[in-house]
């Protein structure tokens, strides 16, 4: 099932957005959540892979990867015992900071914009602040439409196959 968000993934990252308004991390979250532990490492890695190859190269790749692991990692622990909307609330800001810290930090350690001196390391942080804000709307939006997508299509079949079920027995 997480393998079927990689276009959306890919084509939204690849449309005009909000920059760090992406599916990317609601990919990453609802993979963990409802994907095997194959699908949901997969599906954000080849969505940002498969855009990349439009978007270009840059030094912080690893780092950005990196945080997507990671973010897969924390999903999994986290809907472990199931998903609750405070679940994907949490998830969601909680793959923000993910994000966050370990991107920004890949700028600092790995570029020029900043001194490599702690002072620049908060520096780099205080001018990425809204970026965080972008991601965690984002995150928050795009997670709440897979979670409440699927939520709502499991709704719906299960309507449906009472439905159908209920005139199958009726025939009978």
């Amino acid at each position: 099932m997480s393998y079927l968000l990689i276009p959306v993934g890919a084509i939204a990252r690849l449309l005009p957005h909000l920059p760090n308004f992406t599916p990317i991390g609601g990919m990453a979250l609802f993979g963990a959540a409802h994907g095997s532990r194959r699908s949901a490492l997969l599906a954000p890695l080849a969505a940002l892979a498969i855009s990349d190859l439009f978007l270009g190269r840059h030094a912080t790749m690893p780092f950005v990867y990196a945080s997507f692991v990671l973010i897969v990692l924390m999903g999994r622990v986290l809907f472990r015992n199931g998903v609750t909307t405070t679940r994907v609330i949490g998830g969601s800001l909680a793959s923000s900071m993910i994000l966050f810290v370990m991107s920004n930090f890949g700028v600092w350690a790995v570029g020029t914009l900043y001194a490599p001196t702690w002072q620049g390391l908060v520096l780099c942080y205080t001018m990425a602040l809204p970026y965080l804000l972008n991601t965690m709307a984002g995150n928050l939006f795009y997670a709440g439409v897979f979670f409440g997508g699927y939520a709502l299509a499991k709704r719906y079949a299960g309507i449906a196959a009472l439905a159908s079920g209920g005139r199958q027995a009726a025939a009978h």
